[in-house]
């Protein structure tokens, strides 16, 4: 069994592997004040919940775009006795960053490189719908070309609502209707349905540019099951790309 962690800004995503097959997945916060020890105690509730024992982890792979939460992670992986690893531009992976800083492309977006090429082997544009929004321009031989990164959803929507003084907070649920009659539904349909727009939108601009009009799109994120069937452009949802990224990654590097 293997555990792959993916922490994002706003919550960190477990999931355990037996092979392909996925075991189980959860999602906590990203809280960088937890130590070491707070993380194994967490992760081994998490197992446990599903009925998997600990003590059969043989590796851990973890993608992180929180520095402080990282050592964390990793002092968790390795106090559960599992070699742990984690991605980043230098890890020796079977895919390519062919973009003018590659040693800045953050971790998610290599091992999303490397899920889209595993995965789907054509070129691929990885919507992933998280804290930020971003686009990654994916060849179908593992060639990561750049993409784009935008405000995510949730946190445009925070911004507006803490900016203006009238405005409640809504839940992000798609409106029966478009026109609103009231606050609550005028703001609703304007946060979801600018998201939808937004990324059916970016990802039309970046078709064109890239001269691929039938690359494929396939969305990712905790709010790409929501989100994504309203987008005209995505043609596929896997919620956890990211985790099978970390699964291709260790089978690449030997769990040995």
């Amino acid at each position: 069994m293997i555990l792959t962690i993916d922490a994002g800004n706003t919550e960190t995503v477990f999931g355990a592997f037996d092979g392909e097959r996925l075991l189980g997945a959860w999602r906590a916060s990203s809280r960088s004040e937890r130590t070491g020890d707070e993380m194994r105690l967490l992760v081994r509730s998490f197992l446990r919940e599903k009925g998997l024992e600990p003590d059969a982890l043989e590796a851990v792979a973890i993608a992180s775009v929180v520095p402080p939460l990282t050592p964390v992670l990793r002092a968790a992986g390795e106090r559960l006795g599992a070699r742990t690893v984690v991605v980043d531009a230098s890890t020796p992976l079977p895919i390519r960053l062919d973009v003018d800083e590659p040693l800045s492309v953050g971790s998610d977006r290599i091992v999303n490189t490397l899920a889209a090429a595993r995965l789907y082997a054509r070129d691929t544009i990885a919507v992933d719908l998280g804290t930020a929004t971003s686009f990654d321009c994916i060849t179908a031989d593992g060639t990561f070309i750049g993409g784009v990164i935008a405000p995510g959803v949730q946190t445009g929507a925070e911004t507006l609502v803490r900016r203006t003084a009238k405005l409640p907070r809504v839940d992000l649920q798609p409106p029966p209707t478009v026109i609103g009659r009231r606050t609550e539904s005028v703001l609703r349909s304007g946060i979801f349905f600018a998201a939808v727009d937004s990324v059916d939108g970016i990802v039309r601009r970046i078709r064109e540019e890239w001269n691929r009009p039938d690359a494929f799109v396939v969305a990712t994120g905790g709010i790409a099951p929501l989100l994504a069937p309203h987008c005209a452009t995505v043609q596929h949802v896997e919620p956890l790309l990211t985790l099978h990224g970390l699964r291709f990654a260790l089978e690449h590097l030997g769990k040995d």
